[in-house]
């Protein structure tokens, strides 16, 4: 066989600086190939050494990471993190942005997103059982962004309905900051025994690569790993990025059938390595598991089935056409792997096999198109450390005079206040997104959408275990405290999940920043990611799994920074869980935490007064850890009927949004001498509302008494009114109707 020169000494250097390679990165893969790169080496070692595929802008820092825990089975570096959720159980679970292509296309775009999410779920062995979708677009008020925001949720929700697995949980903001960027971040969730837990990695010397699936196109050739690592432009209206449209589409019903067929050849035993074909395609699955066993991989192209004929070796293997695999096999095992493609009416070919190289081999029959360490795709990309500078806007929009600012003082002023709060586009009823999706009349979800967190039963049909999942960011707080903002991510998301019961037992993260080219942006990551590490640290919760996406930037200007917090929690038993909505006439309301003057990147400061300023709540993760442990203790014991985190907008929202939850109204004193406003919309973190009936007062009075936590008793469920304190007085059903009607009247424009 012959290596086939088609670059010169002239045409590479040229050929690798359109590809997004340095002079430097160029000479390094010459120096380890020891001569003249091919087209196809060069398209692979630049997909495979872009930022998105090799992190060479974040690697060192994410070492900051705690990545081990009692319940750990997988951590970072293989295709999702995997836990131990009770006997023999495990849940693999992993987060992933489809941002750029969903500015694009952002049907296709949030669908390929949750399609590639699942497919490094069962990659793993696991069954896909839930996804959870973090989602941001500039305000509703643009009618680009209502298509944006209307289409990404579609493709959500079609590619989940396909494969049906519900899509149980997440959050959407609606921000200035995301108008030329949105983000579209994914999570799944599956579930497997612990002994079927496998890796992607080509072991076995003389074992076949089979390729399992769709034909390969020519979908997405520059597209995820490329998009990801380059900043949109701007067009003439300032609103579309310019960027080459690139034609990834995914297939659900193709997608179900071959989570079924590869969970199957799991189950048979048939397989001995199986890798997700994602971001450039084979050249990163094929790579990376030969990698991960220390061995070569040879690729024959000419036995890839194609969609289209006059495809070149460079297309084929960096295509990005979905609903693929890469499987490894012993030879004896072919027949029978067969059969249960053809059964599952997928494709099934043999397209290389393990070697004892070391190297990556691409070749056509016998002309040889590259020939390259696997190690050096997979590994060996350059790691920078960029330079970092605190921004200078910190300083001023921190030291924002709040109490400047006219504030509502008497009941009709913090009425009105509350209602446009209830109606703003971060705090209104998602129900519209949810409902579309139909998710919570799936069996195995026992706490729907629309609470603080999802809860799903896991296991056989005798098993009472459960996992309950959450992802949160807030990047107003990001945007003004990077270190701290994202430790209220973290100390949220494990809120929400204690808030039904869920023992938070690991994260998995979505890190969303503009260029790290910028030291002002990669201060910010820096900081971001040393917070959020740190605070895993003290609450004892792992990073298993994670994403980093930069260059999130249009024109020039970056979105808020935005590292996305997916928890998953464990339930030993999902008949003891709770919700947010009140229950009886007559119940007892308990403020778990207490309140001060902490208004600064509040929803309050952004709905009503239209600024993002100010110093952030303040957070003691003691704290914050104690108060979730007495919440779950509470649950456990049966003493509470219903448990909601004090968060965006305040008290004041959490009461409503647990009053028109439950259809019943409340009386409140908020004792807390604050002004009315600062009570009512402060977020001051480490709150939770809790509601008990009156005879069992006394014994949550007690359990939170030897927790030290600190509580007050606030008020009574009751009647048709939301009464708060001589501040509020409204109907309840006022309330219901601008919390439960604003965003389907947003986007009816």
């Amino acid at each position: 066989m012959t290596l086939v020169r088609d670059l010169t000494d002239e045409s590479a250097p040229a050929l690798a600086q359109e590809l997004g390679l340095t002079s430097d990165e160029y000479n390094r893969v010459a120096e380890i190939l020891g001569r003249t790169p091919t087209i196809t080496e060069l398209y692979m070692y630049s997909l495979m050494w872009s930022e998105h595929c090799s992190y060479k802008n974040s690697r060192k820092h994410l070492k900051l990471f705690p990545t081990d825990g009692p319940h750990v089975l997988q951590g970072p570096g293989e295709n999702a993190g995997v836990i131990s959720a009770g006997d023999g159980w495990a849940i693999a679970f992993k987060m992933e942005s489809h941002n750029h292509p969903s500015a694009i296309d952002p049907y296709q775009g949030a669908a390929t997103g949750i399609g590639g999410c699942a497919r490094d779920i069962f990659a793993m062995g696991a069954r896909p059982i839930a996804f959870v979708g973090s989602t941001r677009f500039g305000t509703l008020d643009k009618e680009r962004q209502r298509w944006l925001f209307e289409n990404a949720i579609a493709g959500i929700s079609d590619y989940s309905k396909g494969m049906n697995v519900p899509t149980v949980a997440g959050e959407v903001y609606f921000e200035d900051a995301y108008e030329g960027n949105c983000l579209i971040n994914a999570m799944a969730i599956g579930q497997l025994r612990e002994e079927k837990l496998i890796r992607a990695q080509a072991s076995g010397v003389g074992n076949l690569v089979v390729l399992i699936g769709a034909p390969t196109g020519r979908e997405g050739i520059g597209g995820a790993s490329v998009l990801a690592s380059a900043e949109f432009g701007a067009s003439d209206d300032g609103e579309s990025p310019v960027v080459e449209v690139i034609g990834v589409t995914g297939d659900p019903d193709e997608g179900r059938r071959l989570a079924e067929a590869c969970l199957e050849l799991l189950d048979k035993g048939l397989l001995v390595g199986l890798g997700d074909l994602g971001a450039a395609g084979l050249t990163s699955s094929a790579s990376e598991m030969a990698s991960r066993a220390g061995n070569g991989i040879e690729i024959d192209v000419t036995k890839v089935p194609v969609k289209e004929e006059g495809m070149k070796p460079f297309e084929i293997m960096v295509s990005e056409t979905q609903e693929r695999m890469l499987a490894v096999i012993v030879p004896e095992m072919l027949d029978e792997v067969a059969a249960v493609c053809k059964k599952w009416e997928l494709l099934v070919t043999v397209v290389g096999a393990v070697t004892d190289t070391g190297n990556f081999v691409v070749r056509a029959g016998d002309e040889i198109h590259g020939e390259m360490p696997a190690l050096s795709l997979a590994d060996e990309a350059p790691l920078y450390d960029p330079a970092m500078e605190r921004p200078a806007y910190l300083d001023e929009l921190a030291s924002f005079d709040i109490e400047g600012l006219a504030h509502p003082q008497d009941v009709a002023e913090l009425n009105d206040t509350l209602l446009k709060i209830l109606k703003s586009a971060n705090i209104c009823s998602r129900r519209w997104a949810y409902e579309n999706e139909e998710t919570g009349a799936h069996p195995s979800v026992v706490v729907a959408p629309g609470n603080d967190a999802a809860v799903i039963r896991i296991g056989d049909e005798n098993s009472t275990r459960a996992i309950a999942a959450s992802s949160d960011c807030n990047g107003r707080y990001v945007y003004l405290d990077p270190y701290r903002g994202s430790q209220i991510a973290l100390a949220e998301a494990a809120r929400n999940v204690s808030c039904v019961g869920g023992d938070p037992a690991a994260i998995t993260d979505c890190l969303n920043f503009g260029s790290p080219e910028k030291p002002e942006v990669y201060w910010t990551f820096y900081q971001a990611i040393s917070g959020l590490a740190d605070g895993c640290k003290t609450m004892g919760i792992p990073v298993i799994s994670g994403n980093v996406s930069f260059y999130n930037e249009s024109a020039g200007a970056a979105i808020y920074p935005t590292p996305v917090v997916g928890l998953v929690g464990l339930l030993d038993d999902a008949t003891k869980t709770c919700t947010l909505d009140f229950k009886d006439a007559g119940d007892v309301i308990i403020l778990i935490g207490e309140t001060a003057d902490e208004l600064g990147g509040s929803e309050y400061l952004s709905t009503i007064h239209n600024t993002v300023a100010g110093e952030i709540p303040q957070l003691d993760l003691e704290l914050e850890y104690d108060v979730h442990g007495v919440v779950r203790a509470l649950i456990g014991k049966g003493l509470i009927k219903s448990a909601h985190d004090c968060s965006d907008g305040g008290i004041a929202v959490a009461l409503a949004e647990s009053a028109i939850a439950g259809g019943l109204g409340c009386t409140v004193v908020l004792d807390d001498g604050l002004a009315p406003h600062a009570s009512l919309f402060s977020e001051t973190q480490s709150r939770i509302i809790v509601t008990c009936d009156s005879d069992s007062s006394d014994d949550v009075l007690v359990v939170l008494q030897e927790a030290s936590v600190p509580y007050s008793v606030i008020g009574e469920v009751g009647g048709e009114r939301m009464l708060i304190d001589g501040a509020i007085d409204l109907r309840l059903a006022d309330c219901a109707y601008a919390y439960n009607n604003a965003l389907k009247n947003m986007l009816e424009g």
